[in-house]
């Protein structure tokens, strides 16, 4: 299967790294020439994977009609925000009939829409074919080989076979799971509570506080998941608690060190304006905020986070109005 993977970032990279160690005929595409001359000619992509060493037959371009030209299976690892524009911009090089696979996360802004909804809005009339990958992994790691489990959010069958098939190795282990809408959702959502679980941790309230946030946090999108269709057994699995829980505890997690940043009192312009990785909880944030508004569902850590990262809300006072919320059944 001819493969694009679309954006250099670190997961992206980390994708395409799979594929070129399985031997697979896989590309990747770059914005910059440079990077994409630095993958291939040194192995290395120093700047959003800095000390990572990648395969040697791992191809790289920043000819995107030439990475796509082919391609039967199209990886996307554009950030969330920025995939609706992309692919409006670009829609005549998209093979019709592809395989589209989903390793952004996020709801987008001022639409709501998720990944998939942007994929078939966008492409619409080229029948893109969709899946979306999920789960607990940083890129570095899934890069160094060491074991890592993901979830496949696909309802069509032959592609999920493909797609497992293609991605599986003996360190990356892809399970399949046909509710897209609530892999989509745990893997956007996990983002906000992990700079809640952050900004915890930079104001030193400690494991249990952190705890309860994650728990919390768990109920909270499965709250949302239910009422946008989603089944709630999926938030329980790999795509859902497991993303969550290593992403608001691992300190390679990008969301958590924006909220331990905030915690520690530095401002979101200060903390982005150092970032090359794109924490896409941020955005995110915006965004299910403002779904879980016109839904009228009760997101309260959703909320706090909001009115820390927008407002201006201190955040000690934020997770004090979280601790003194009327009192209720768990």
């Amino acid at each position: 299967m001819n493969v694009a993977v679309l954006g250099g970032g670190s997961w992206g990279t980390a994708l395409a790294n799979v594929l070129a160690r399985k031997g697979e005929d896989a590309c990747l595409w770059t914005r910059r020439e440079d990077a994409a001359r630095e993958i291939v000619e040194f192995g290395t992509n120093s700047r959003y994977l800095p000390g990572q060493a990648l395969c040697r037959d791992l191809r790289a371009s920043a000819d995107l009609a030439a990475v796509l030209k082919g391609a039967r299976c199209v990886v996307l690892a554009v950030p969330c925000q920025n995939l609706g524009a992309f692919l409006r911009e670009n829609r005549a090089l998209f093979p019709a009939g592809a395989g589209f696979v989903c390793a952004s996360k996020g709801v987008e802004l001022g639409t709501f829409r998720t990944m998939g909804q942007v994929v078939a809005a966008e492409l619409a009339g080229l029948d893109p074919r969709y899946a979306v990958l999920s789960g607990p992994s940083f890129a570095t790691e899934v890069v160094a080989g060491l074991p890592t489990a993901v979830t496949l959010g696909c309802a069509d069958a032959e592609l999920a076979d493909r797609v497992q098939t293609l991605f599986s190795t003996e360190t990356f282990r892809v399970y399949v799971n046909a509710d897209v809408t609530g892999v989509e959702l745990g893997g956007a959502v996990k983002n906000i509570m992990a700079i809640a679980s952050g900004i915890s941790d930079g104001l030193g309230f400690g494991q249990n506080a952190r705890a309860a946030l994650i728990t919390r946090g768990l109920s909270e999108m499965s709250r949302l998941g239910a009422a946008l269709g989603a089944n709630p057994a999926t938030f329980m699995g790999l795509s859902g608690m497991g993303d969550l829980v290593l992403t608001c505890t691992g300190d390679l997690s990008r969301n958590r060190r924006v909220g331990l940043a905030i915690g520690r009192g530095q401002t979101l312009d200060e903390i982005l304006g150092g970032m090359h990785n794109v924490a896409e909880g941020v955005k995110t944030t915006e965004a299910v905020f403002a779904l879980g508004r016109k839904l009228g569902i009760e997101l309260p850590i959703t909320g706090q986070v909001h009115a820390v990262l927008f407002e201006g809300k201190n955040p000690a006072e934020a997770v004090r109005e979280l601790m003194t919320r009327p009192l209720r059944e768990e």
